[in-house]
């Protein structure tokens, strides 16, 4: 009979999960022995828990596989909740394994003060995961992993948390055998969709995470090319699909706002309308609102919609695509982009060298919340699936070098951080170098947290805590083992980065301003 951490990793290598990423701890050892045994599954060694799930997450989002972090009991667990929050924001399939402390020493309703104990580990997950589970019993360790298995992959995605007590990872279980559920899509009633679509005209298409998730670009390209409407894309949706409808710009540049304005139908799809997209809210409700969406209540809980299609976004778009009758053009959608551009080139010729730079790239990109992830989250031009991963969720600073571990695990991956949220996990370095994976980081250097730094200088206040003591980030790199180069602005990224390979760090000494999608210079004058 298999122990309870080899029928873990069997219940994990039946879903297809080839790498997990983790930290050891003393609670979870057998499962790193049983790793050893299992060489379907590929372990991913990091230096902090933080980490293991922002990887977990980065490769969730750059794949759309199940991303897996396994750490330790207590403090282990602990660290994971900051990442753990901006997986379930960001509504990523991710399974967070942590274990707790011996079940034989636990007395409920009592902290004893066994070693890494805590009250109730489970419930520091509640508020971040979609679902979460407590292992039970020892023979019950494969149907609890394989239950929080499908609960983070079955849409709505989310992150599921499962606690394991680390007695039971070495006793002995049953085998167990894995049913996989495929999705079943019921049909869906399209008459009313169809009323308001034949009654527009001038629809637009809304398309977000959700949409994104499903697979939806080809029918949403499908709609668009029926209805002859522009598609805007959220953060979570860049690059779902290249289609000449999709809108290269964000919503906050008020000519693509002119587009929300002006239509006469808004088709949301796979989004919630959130505050960071909406300038909170400040976007007047459509005048006809449809929203195709898996979870109904997410889809009303901003914009109430005048019809809701429930369902999978792919599949009821694709239906919705097939039925419609096609219209006439009412929007010159190359004019909005080139005026966007403009727009953009004018407020920053500085930072649309960095995107330039990233252009024609094959690499995914991992941006974290800093200024030069804000233009590239509403600037760049994604051109792929899955080819931007951005933490618009919880807006969780550190997010881009720990989630570029994972999203490098099967793809050459860009990271665009800054100096201050790089910080959070450089430890990780050593991760990078140890793996030997396909990521370039590339660290602007501005001297702080230069979005503070701008809301103070705005707010006419005394900057303040902003102004950061740095190492010289390129020789910390080369200390890892890592090439690195150092450059004054942005004029020679493009060679750097094509001359980047494996493991490797550009450090751009630059200062760039905020663009327009961030809040303190949101146009709409209710927004705040």
């Amino acid at each position: 009979m298999p122990q309870g951490a080899e029928s873990l990793l069997d219940v994990l290598a039946a879903h297809d999960v080839e790498v997990v990423f983790g930290l050891p701890g003393v609670h979870n050892l057998a499962i790193w022995e049983a790793l050893q045994r299992h060489p379907g599954i590929r372990m991913i060694g990091v230096r902090h828990e933080q980490t293991a799930v922002y990887a977990a997450d980065g490769y969730a989002r750059a794949t759309g596989r199940l991303g897996v972090a396994i750490v330790t009991t207590g403090p282990g667990a602990a660290n994971t909740l900051g990442a753990t929050g901006e997986a379930w924001s960001s509504g990523s399939p991710v399974l967070v394994i942590a274990t707790d402390i011996p079940s034989t020493l636990r007395r409920p309703g009592v902290h004893r003060g066994v070693l890494h104990e805590t009250r109730d580990q489970k419930a520091m997950f509640v508020p971040v995961t979609k679902a979460s589970f407590d292992v039970p019993s020892a023979v019950d360790v494969a149907a609890y992993t394989d239950k929080a298995v499908q609960q983070a992959t079955q849409s709505p995605h989310g992150p599921v948390y499962l606690g394991v007590p680390t007695d039971f990872l070495s006793a002995e279980v049953p085998h167990y055998t894995v049913t996989k559920v495929e999705p079943v899509h019921a049909a869906v009633d399209l008459t009313e969709a169809e009323r308001l679509i034949s009654a527009a005209v001038r629809p637009l298409i809304w398309a977000g995470g959700g949409a994104a998730r499903s697979g939806a670009g080809d029918a949403i390209s499908a709609l668009a090319a029926k209805l002859q409407a522009p598609i805007i894309t959220t953060y979570g949706a860049r690059g779902l699909t290249d289609s000449p409808h999709v809108v290269r710009g964000p919503v906050h540049a008020p000519p693509v706002g002119k587009l929300w304005d002006d239509a006469d139908l808004v088709i949301g799809i796979g989004t919630d309308f959130d505050g960071m997209m909406t300038q909170n809210w400040s976007q007047p409700q459509p005048p006809a609102l449809l929203a195709i969406n898996i979870d109904k209540a997410e889809a009303n809980k901003n914009y109430p919609a005048d019809v809701t299609l429930e369902g999978d976004a792919a599949v009821v778009t694709a239906a919705l695509a097939d039925e419609v009758t096609a219209k006439q053009a009412s929007v010159d959608i190359d004019a909005v982009n080139a005026e966007v551009r403009a727009l953009a080139e004018a407020d920053s010729p500085e930072a649309m060298k960095l995107l330039r730079a990233l252009e024609g790239t094959d690499a995914t990109i991992v941006a974290d919340m800093c200024i030069p992830g804000y233009w590239i989250g509403g600037f760049h031009h994604v051109t792929k699936p899955r080819g931007l991963a951005y933490p618009v969720g919880w807006g969780t600073l550190g997010f881009g070098f720990p989630a570029s571990i994972g999203a490098a695990v099967d793809h050459r991956t860009i990271a665009v951080v800054g100096d201050g949220g790089f910080l959070f996990a450089c430890g990780d370095l050593a991760t990078l170098r140890q793996e030997g994976l396909p990521l370039t980081i590339v660290l602007v250097d501005d001297g702080g947290y230069g979005m503070l730094r701008y809301d103070q200088r705005i707010a006419n206040h005394a900057i303040s805590g902003v102004d950061l003591t740095r190492p010289d980030f390129a020789r910390l790199a080369e200390s890892f083992g890592i090439p690195a180069v150092t450059l004054d602005g942005f004029d020679g990224l493009a060679d750097a980065l094509a001359a980047a390979s494996g493991p490797a760090m550009i450090v751009v000494n630059a200062h760039l301003d905020p663009p327009i999608t961030t809040s303190p210079r949101w146009y709409r004058k209710n927004a705040t």
